[in-house]
């Protein structure tokens, strides 16, 4: 038995944030946004709009296609850095408003890599217990950017993506071939520093601390784009196949200089890549279900061979070879 992808989903705020709008804030000369990371608009939640309000849209949107009965589905992966609340989870609120009452559910909390973490886990749990699993990457970084950091003020968006995995009996789909990988040297160079374990909420504690930093842009780039490089490499292997198999390449959208690295170190062709970061902007692990599903109907055809790889906070990311 293998897991297939039935389903996909996407949903953005409309509010639109050009990069004006920013230059302006942090007084920076018109174009360097784009120039510095091929960005050209992000999206931001309305006041009152939740994690879970764009999870729902992303979920609704691939249960209506996968058109699965609800009452079958056993597990719902939510892969987020921005819950509704601190506890509870928020994944068993999501499975609720979606109508999943029988399934499990669980935030799985991998940054930028969390959505190839919770479809690793997700094609596990198809293939061992036949039950379709929903998997859903949702953001809302628009309340966590710091202004007064200018490398994560600019990058930063809003964004929810899902995919629906059923169980198959088709060959060559699912999980081919997966490496998943940390590099906790790496730890401290993206983080909120307070409202955890360590520095816990308190009076005293600066407003600030509880938004984005990165320490430094530079080593973010280069360890980021090494560990998607080397953990590509190594699902390719797991997978039997080499980057010229690959029909559809879908990296984390960090930035487009990242991402044109990583397919420039693998040899992939740019026509190959799948690419939504200049209008939607770095939603996390959100960005590869969101990119699947936007471009979903052109290209993602039965039997094309999936490449998808991320790396951020923690360090954390990993890469997936996936069948369609």
């Amino acid at each position: 038995m293998a897991s297939e992808i039935i389903g996909l989903g996407h949903y953005a705020p409309s509010r639109r944030v050009p990069n004006a709008e920013l230059e302006d804030l942090l007084k920076l000369e018109r174009g360097w946004i784009a120039r510095r990371t091929g960005i050209h608009e992000r999206r931001y939640v309305a006041d009152g709009e939740a994690l879970t309000d764009m999870a729902t849209e992303a979920g609704e949107m691939a249960l209506r296609e996968a058109g699965i009965d609800r009452a079958r589905v056993g597990l719902v992966l939510l892969a987020t850095s921005t819950p509704d609340n601190p506890l509870p989870p928020s994944a068993p609120l999501l499975s609720h408003r979606l109508g999943l009452a029988g399934a499990g559910g669980i935030d799985m909390a991998g940054a930028c890599g969390g959505f190839l973490y919770s479809l690793t886990l997700a094609d596990a749990f198809v293939r061992t217990q036949g039950a379709p699993t929903l998997v859903v990457a949702a953001n809302v970084l628009s309340r966590r950017i710091n202004f007064a950091d200018r490398a994560s003020g600019i990058l930063f968006s809003d964004a929810a993506g899902a995919v629906m995995l059923a169980p198959s009996e088709r060959s060559g789909v699912g999980v081919l071939g997966a490496k998943l990988a940390t590099e906790g040297s790496g730890y401290d160079l993206i983080k909120i520093a307070a409202g955890g374990s360590r520095r816990p909420f308190a009076p005293d504690v600066p407003a600030e601390e509880f938004l984005m930093t990165i320490a430094d842009g530079r080593t973010v780039f280069t360890k980021a784009v090494a560990l998607m490089v080397q953990t590509a490499r190594d699902a390719l292997d797991q997978a039997g196949l080499t980057a010229d198999d690959i029909d559809v390449f879908v990296p984390h959208q960090a930035n487009a200089r990242m991402m044109a690295a990583a397919a420039h170190q693998l040899a992939i062709p740019e026509e190959k890549m799948i690419s939504t970061v200049a209008g939607y902007a770095n939603s996390s692990a959100a960005t590869i279900p969101f990119s699947l599903s936007l471009a979903a109907r052109e290209r993602l055809q039965p039997g094309a061979k999936v490449l998808m790889c991320a790396a951020g906070a923690g360090l954390t990311g990993g890469a997936v070879v996936y069948g369609i």
